[in-house]
């Protein structure tokens, strides 16, 4: 007898940091689904590649939430993927070496592949 696959959420992230409430939102939902069990993946697009730097996660904050570096810990240490445009970093001149620890680069077809196999899809 094979064992059920878990849910799965997708979560695509579209904000940076200069928005702290919405840049830290995705990682606390992901964080919520991992607690329930489902297998979590955050998509960060556009600004929100910033998000996925090592120079830049650790220093998000908005008022009445979590840090955004306490939440990527948990996501990350919790099984959750994280995975970065990498047309949105090329853009940017960003370079793999400065994505944080965990952090995947994709492309347009993989967004569709994580998207069409998930239960539910958020977008922030």
């Amino acid at each position: 007898m094979s064992e059920a696959t878990p849910e799965k959420v997708t979560i695509i992230a579209t904000h940076g940091p200069d928005d702290a409430d919405r840049a830290i939102l995705p990682f606390m939902m992901a964080n919520a689904a991992l607690t329930m069990d489902m297998e979590a993946v955050i998509i960060l697009q556009g600004p929100a590649v910033f998000l996925g730097t090592k120079a830049c996660h650790q220093h998000v904050v908005a008022g009445g939430l979590p840090p955004l570096k306490e939440q990527m810990e948990i996501f990350v240490n919790n099984g959750g993927k994280l995975l970065v445009c990498t047309p949105c970093t090329e853009f940017r001149g960003m370079t793999e070496e400065m994505l944080v620890d965990g952090a995947e680069l994709i492309a347009g077809a993989r967004v569709i592949i994580e998207s069409t196999s998930a239960s539910a899809v958020l977008s922030y």
